[in-house]
């Protein structure tokens, strides 16, 4: 009965590892919202890591962040690095590319809690009095990604917070 339980356990394992090795090697997380402002106002919140604190929700996890801001003031070349507790992390962020006011590419390297490297993207679309804000992450899936993948929807976990994100832009970006 025993070897019956263990052979039977060994089969499922194999078969959850498996099943994981088939999943994706890339991912995309993407988001919208259509904000009632001009798309320079909005580009000027996303272009400058020192307006992030006014939108960004992981800004408001940990009231203890630690934040560094190197390298061009906004735009092309800003850097923005932070250390925080275990829901923030720790990670770089870099401003790759800044075509105002339209999008806005960010390298995204996480150091912990999971290591990762991955691209954001912004775009903003003007459709008469409103701009279509469009946050998007890609990046590699590792093997470890993939087997988390089979138990939690990381989709909607890190979706929710661009979701809470652009929220939090739309409310900065529509006051007067």
């Amino acid at each position: 009965m025993i070897t019956k339980l263990v052979i039977a356990v060994v089969v499922a394992l194999a078969g959850l590892l498996g099943f994981a090795a088939t999943r994706p090697d890339t991912f995309r997380i993407q988001r919208a919202v259509s904000i009632n402002a001009p798309p320079n106002k909005i580009f000027a919140l996303i272009a400058d890591f020192h307006g992030w604190a006014a939108w960004s929700p992981w800004e408001r996890l940990d009231p203890a962040l630690r934040r560094t801001f190197s390298g061009a003031v906004s735009g092309r070349g800003a850097v923005y690095e932070w250390d925080g507790n275990g829901q923030v992390g720790a990670g770089r962020m870099e401003i790759v590319e800044a075509s105002a006011p339209s999008r806005v590419t960010i390298m995204l390297d996480f150091i912990r809690p999971f290591a990762g490297h991955n691209t954001a993207e912004f775009t903003l679309e003007p459709r008469g009095s409103v701009t279509d804000v469009t946050w998007a992450m890609t990046g590699r899936n590792t093997y470890v990604a993939k087997l988390m993948g089979v138990f939690v929807s990381i989709d909607r976990m890190v979706g929710t917070y661009f979701e809470t994100g652009l929220a939090h832009l739309k409310a900065a970006t529509e006051r007067p």
